[in-house]
C-alpha cells in the first residue's frame, strides 16, 4: 500500500541567496515527505531520467527529459525514480516576491506575474521549450549572487513568453495560504493524511486548530477555496489515483482503501475530479507504462 501524506515543507535558501538552486544525479528525497507542498514555486528540469509526475490530481510517467513549473502551495511529490546515463535534475525554488513585494507590479513584470498565476495549475513544457530553457536552468548552478538573479530573470522571461507548454489538470489544488496560516494548514493536512480512511467529523478537525466548527468552516473555505468535505474527498481521490496506477488491487478494494464507503459515490466523485472512470484511468496508466 502506498501512504499519501501531504505535509508542509519549509525551504531554506543558502545564506545570502533568495533562490534555492540544487542539482541531483541519484534518487533523492527518500526521507522527505513523499507528498508535500510549500509556498515557494518550484522549477524542475530533468535532462535524462525516468519517473512519475504527481502534481495535484495529475499523475503520469516520463522516460526522457522534463521541464515543469509548480505553483505556490501546489501539492506534489518527488519526480525521478532513476536517472539515465549522465542524467541530472536541477531544482529551483523561489517565492513570488523574491525580488520584493512590489516588483511584480511593475509593467515589465506582468508576463511573469501571469506565469506565476498559470503555474498554480502546474505547467509542463514541451520539447522545443526544453531545448532552449533547460541548459539555462542548468547554467544557474555556475552562478551566484547578483549574476544568478540576472540569469534566472532570463529563464523566467523564456518561461513566461513561450507558447510551448501545457497546463496540467489540477484546478483547485493550490492552497492559498498566508504565512500565519501555514501552521494551521499543516495541522489539518497532518490529521487528514493519518485519518482519511475513516470519517473525520468537523468538530474533531476544528478542535485540532482550536476553532469552533462555524469559524473553521469559514476559515478553511477562505484559505483553500473549498469546503473541508470537498478537500477530504479530493485527498481520497488523489490517493486512489496512485493506487490505480501502481497497485493491482481491485477497484472496489481501492475504493474502500481510499476512505470511501460507497462504491457508487466513489465512481461519481472520481469521474468528476479526473474526468474519467476509475477503470478508464487505470487502463490509461497501464498504456503509459507499456509505452514508456
Amino acid at each position: 500500500m502506498i501512504t499519501t501524506k501531504p505535509a508542509f515543507r519549509k525551504i531554506n535558501p543558502s545564506f545570502g541567496s533568495s533562490l534555492n538552486v540544487r542539482e541531483h544525479n541519484e534518487k533523492i528525497e527518500i526521507n522527505l515527505p513523499f507528498w508535500h507542498f510549500h509556498p515557494e514555486l518550484e522549477l524542475v528540469y530533468v535532462n535524462k531520467g525516468k519517473g512519475k509526475r504527481h502534481i495535484g490530481s495529475h499523475l503520469s510517467y516520463f522516460n526522457n527529459s522534463q521541464l515543469i513549473l509548480i505553483g505556490a502551495n501546489l501539492p506534489h511529490s518527488g519526480f525521478t525514480d532513476r536517472f539515465s546515463t549522465n542524467g541530472t535534475e536541477v531544482i529551483v525554488q523561489f517565492k513570488e516576491d523574491f525580488l520584493g513585494e512590489s516588483f511584480l507590479e511593475i509593467p515589465e513584470m506582468q508576463q511573469v506575474k501571469a506565469l506565476f498565476a498559470r503555474a498554480k495549475k502546474g505547467i509542463i513544457y514541451n520539447v522545443e521549450a526544453k531545448k532552449v530553457i533547460g541548459p539555462k536552468i542548468e547554467a544557474l548552478l555556475h552562478y551566484d549572487g547578483f549574476d544568478r538573479i540576472i540569469k534566472f530573470l532570463d529563464v523566467l522571461k523564456d518561461l513566461a513568453t513561450t507558447n510551448n507548454y501545457s497546463l496540467l489538470n489540477v484546478d483547485g489544488f493550490a492552497f492559498e495560504v498566508e504565512p500565519q496560516d501555514n501552521k494551521k494548514i499543516d495541522i489539518v493536512f497532518g490529521h487528514v493524511s493519518k485519518n482519511f480512511k475513516q470519517s473525520i467529523p468537523l468538530d474533531e478537525i476544528a478542535e485540532k486548530v482550536s476553532m469552533t466548527v462555524p469559524a473553521f468552516c469559514r476559515y478553511f473555505k477562505k484559505v483553500t477555496g473549498k469546503t473541508f468535505t470537498q478537500f477530504v474527498n479530493e485527498f481520497r481521490i488523489v490517493h486512489a489515483t496512485k493506487l490505480l496506477a501502481e497497485n493491482p488491487t481491485s477497484i472496489t478494494d481501492i475504493c474502500f482503501e481510499s476512505g470511501f464507503n460507497n462504491f457508487s459515490h466513489f465512481n461519481k466523485l472520481f469521474k468528476k475530479f479526473t474526468g474519467k472512470s476509475p477503470l478508464k484511468y487505470r487502463n490509461e496508466m497501464k498504456q503509459l507504462v507499456v509505452q514508456k
